[in-house]
């Protein structure tokens, strides 16, 4: 297994760990849980950097990749709608979008063929941790602060963007 693939697993086994700080009320926590979600979303940079600049693209990874961010970015959306941080609509939102690509993505490997994310994907991904890592550093609802609501406002577009960019190229799989 190469290291690329490593930090994909490696951000998904921070999962449970993000989940447990996020549930716990001890202040230490914000700050513990703000640090384990920046380490992961740097991971994600990290593995498409060294794979793209060492050839080390695999099957593996363009499949575990894209779980990975899912699973970091879900989890921590719905874990901070119910600390009344993000609103509920913006999660489901971001979680349709997530379902749908996924569900196209199982379409195209019924057909043999991967779907890697894309520039815009990455583009999403990117914008959604930050927003995130900043709800978790100010603990401050998302809509309730200017750099906040530009910020949610943009992930909300390009979360859909990206979405809709994903069908569009892949419209051949529905023929």
């Amino acid at each position: 297994m190469n290291w690329p693939n490593r930090l994909s697993i490696l951000r998904v086994c921070c999962v449970p760990v993000l989940i447990l700080l996020l549930a716990l009320s001890e202040p230490w926590c914000r700050w513990a849980a703000a640090a384990v979600f920046a380490l992961a979303s740097f991971s994600d940079f990290l593995d498409g950097y060294l794979a793209r600049k060492n050839g080390w693209v695999t099957t593996f990874g363009k499949f575990i990749d894209p779980v990975a961010d899912k699973l970091l970015v879900v989890s921590s959306l719905i874990l901070l709608t119910s600390l009344s941080l993000v609103p509920a609509w913006m999660t489901v939102l971001i979680l349709a979008r997530e379902l749908s690509v996924d569900g196209l993505r199982m379409i195209a490997i019924s057909n043999g063929k991967v779907i890697a994310a894309g520039p815009l994907g990455k583009i999403k991904t990117a914008s959604q941790m930050l927003m995130i890592l900043m709800v978790l550093i100010l603990r401050t609802p998302l809509f309730s602060w200017p750099v906040g609501i530009i910020l949610g406002i943009w992930v909300c577009l390009i979360t859909l963007w990206s979405g809709i960019d994903y069908f569009r190229k892949n419209m051949d799989l529905f023929s």
